[in-house]
């Protein structure tokens, strides 16, 4: 426990070191994906204009404004986006986890992925939706869509354009996959030594306090379609996310996604124990060949990850498809010559893990940053991630089986803070939207936004690491954590499912 409370104090300093650049220059609230939400109405049409009934005629009335109109080309951009984040998961993911457990080990990193991931989309459905993405307060939404309840074919979803809309059901589905990836992350720093029951128990309850509450504060707002003037910014503002009020750039879930499900993947490991053997018998990956399939998978699949979070085929889009790519092999050549120049040989394992630092730590400056602001952040994050499962996991003690803090926690601050570097445009960033004058806000401080970005960091790390303790401790009294010894000794394939991966 002593060391979990070091490494909270450790992240909070870390996260803060950006903040001691302030200057005095504000920072409008940032773009962040929007909030699906229904059309405004149309204003009443205007009454007939009174004129001398000798002179002229009345006037006719004025059409009403036209409110937000879809366009098939987005709607289909949607559709691919959501199936290639579906890719990354299952069999992404899962191939990506399984290649690196033993054997013995390997039927059950798939089956938590492929269930933890079938849970999610149906909790998501039911309450999640709602939640994350309607009014209530900072902190979360309410239940008035609960079961999906007022959602039809002709509801719209916000996009960040003013006048187009998405039908909101992609809008869903698309956060869907967010929800459900998120928790399938975490599997792997407990991997092979925990007990099936207490993994779906645990999933449910950081989904709903960890996850859900993240997604609000820091994604939820009316949509730019609301705000026309600075008292309707104001207004908007006051009904957001606690997070993007503050104006926390997060475009796809660097909060969100990775640092929420590294911390809550840290604390697991701690909680629930060493695998047996660890640091005295070889615990090595039983497949590599299947690790780099999955890579490989992730890689793909992250444009629909990141891109998809435009939520509409724009030059955003364009933008931050270019940064996914070029991060993403930043990463794994500098974390392959590092490794080169430091252990004699580059690895195919350090290759892989690279791509996915990479992606991990563009996602959040994806649409905000400029293709050699993401080369740039694309080699930190390679350096960083390689000494994060390296020698900061030696430092903490922690048998996070497959480096989920090492890769998605470190990555995630390094995309978090370097979004509010390498946003501004005097870097190739682009800046902030202003949407009162619905235009680029000419101003930007770098300071400013480090200040804004590392609070997004240690707000995300406080919470989850809370939720996340308060609910092992909770899974470990009504089911307990962990699987007796003999039956890790034997494998989870055969002891938890009663099947194996491979006869040989």
């Amino acid at each position: 426990m002593k060391k979990l409370l070091t490494v909270l104090a450790a992240l909070t300093v870390f996260a803060w070191a950006g903040t001691g650049f302030a200057d005095d220059k504000p920072t409008e609230p940032a773009a962040a994906p929007a909030a699906a939400a229904p059309a405004p109405a149309a204003d009443e049409a205007a009454k007939p204009a009174e004129a001398p009934a000798a002179e002229a005629p009345p006037a006719e009335a004025a059409e009403a404004p036209a409110g937000p109109t879809v366009n098939k080309g987005d709607t289909t951009f949607m559709y691919v986006a959501t199936v290639l984040v579906i890719l990354m998961t299952i069999p992404g993911l899962a191939l990506f986890y399984g290649g690196l457990v033993r054997t013995k080990n390997m039927l059950s990193i798939l089956m938590q992925v492929f269930v933890v991931f079938s849970l999610l989309a149906v909790l998501w459905a039911i309450y999640g939706y709602s939640v994350a993405f309607t009014g209530g307060n900072p902190f979360f939404g309410g239940l008035s869509k609960a079961f999906l309840s007022g959602i039809t074919p002709d509801s719209l979803g916000a996009t960040f354009s003013k006048g187009v809309a998405i039908p909101e059901y992609f809008f869903v589905v698309f956060q869907m996959t967010f929800a459900a990836i998120t928790p399938c992350l975490i599997i792997g720093a407990f991997a092979e030594r925990m007990k099936f029951s207490a993994i779906l128990l645990f999933m449910v309850i950081w989904f709903t306090f960890a996850y859900l509450p993240m997604a609000h504060m820091v994604w939820y707002w009316d949509g730019p379609d609301a705000i026309t003037d600075d008292a309707s910014l104001a207004q908007v503002t006051a009904n957001a996310g606690w997070l993007w009020a503050k104006g926390a750039l997060d475009f796809a879930g660097g909060t969100v996604v990775h640092i929420n499900a590294g911390v809550a993947g840290l604390v697991g490991a701690y909680m629930v124990g060493k695998r047996i053997g660890y640091g005295r018998e070889a615990l090595t990956p039983h497949s590599l060949t299947m690790t780099m399939i999955g890579a490989s998978l992730l890689w793909v699949g992250w444009f629909g990850f990141n891109v998809g979070s435009n939520l509409e085929a724009s030059g955003v889009a364009a933008l931050a498809f270019v940064n996914t790519f070029v991060a993403a092999a930043a990463a794994t050549l500098a974390w392959i010559f590092l490794e080169w120049a430091i252990k004699g040989k580059p690895s195919m394992l350090g290759a892989a893990s690279g791509a996915v630092a990479g992606l991990v730590a563009i996602t959040p400056a994806c649409g905000f940053v400029g293709p050699m602001g993401a080369i740039i952040l694309g080699l930190v994050a390679g350096g960083v991630c390689l000494w994060g499962v390296t020698g900061l996991k030696r430092l903490l003690g922690a048998d996070d089986a497959l480096d989920v803090f090492g890769v998605h926690g470190l990555g995630g601050i390094v995309g978090a803070l370097g979004t509010g570097v390498f946003a501004s445009p005097s870097l190739g960033g682009t800046g902030i939207w202003d949407y009162v004058k619905n235009a680029a806000s000419p101003d930007f401080s770098i300071g400013e936004q480090l200040v804004t970005q590392a609070t997004g960091v240690i707000t995300t790390v406080i919470w989850s690491a809370v939720v996340s303790f308060i609910a092992y401790k909770i899974v470990d009294m009504l089911v307990g954590l962990r699987v007796s010894e003999e039956r890790e000794r034997e494998g989870l394939d055969v002891t938890e499912h009663g099947e194996s991966a491979y006869h040989f």
